[in-house]
């Protein structure tokens, strides 16, 4: 398990000049925005305006801040994203435009390049976490061959393989394939889960 503290997280614009984001985890290390397998972020939106595409990628958003957005996609649906709603899953190749609902808004990405990698996203207190239970839980060991992504919207404590770890908001861990987890969560979180599996090659 690796932990990913928000303060050391990677600041940048946007692709498109109009934002700017919180790199939170991309793979490989040394990629950048054209050939990532897979980009994890925060991203602060402060006006009305485009997203940057991304041909060839697969893009999930959850809101993490703020009144919420409506999403325009370019199938000509509007998608309003508010507290509490699970995150929106589109194709980064879409020309999509957003409208925040209030002031600004902090939103959660996750990318995955089609062919390589694929994802889900959910909101919830750790419900997909290893696919176990939410509520307080006596220690339970898991493993698995996903890569876990557990981001949490707010201060949390956990205990994990005996040692207790405090985590504030915006935090990531990182649950790697192979990982054994002795895990026990002390109260409920508001948490954002991701999935990530690697697509085989032919």
């Amino acid at each position: 398990m690796q932990i990913l503290r928000r303060e050391d997280y990677r600041r940048m614009p946007w692709k498109n000049g109009q934002g700017m984001t919180e790199e939170i985890l991309i793979f490989p290390p040394d990629s950048g925005l054209g050939d990532f397998d897979y980009r994890l972020s925060i991203a602060h939106v402060g006006a009305d305006g485009p997203f940057s595409t991304f041909p060839g990628v697969d893009r999930s958003i959850g809101l993490l801040e703020g009144d919420g957005m409506v999403l325009s996609l370019s199938d000509g649906q509007d998608v309003a994203l508010k507290q509490g709603s699970e995150p929106l899953a589109f194709s980064g190749d879409w020309a999509v435009s957003s409208r925040n609902l209030g002031s600004k808004t902090v939103d959660l990405n996750i990318m995955t390049r089609r062919s390589r990698f694929r994802h889900t996203m959910k909101r919830g207190n750790l419900e997909v976490l290893h696919g176990q239970a939410t509520r307080p839980r006596p220690r339970t060991t898991t493993t698995t061959t996903t890569t876990t992504l557990a981001i949490f919207n707010g201060d949390a404590t956990i205990i994990a393989n005996g040692q207790t770890i405090s985590l504030h908001r915006f935090d990531t861990l990182v649950f790697s394939p192979g990982d054994s987890l002795d895990l026990t969560i002390t109260a409920q979180y508001d948490v954002f889960t991701v999935t990530l599996d690697a697509e085989h090659q032919s």
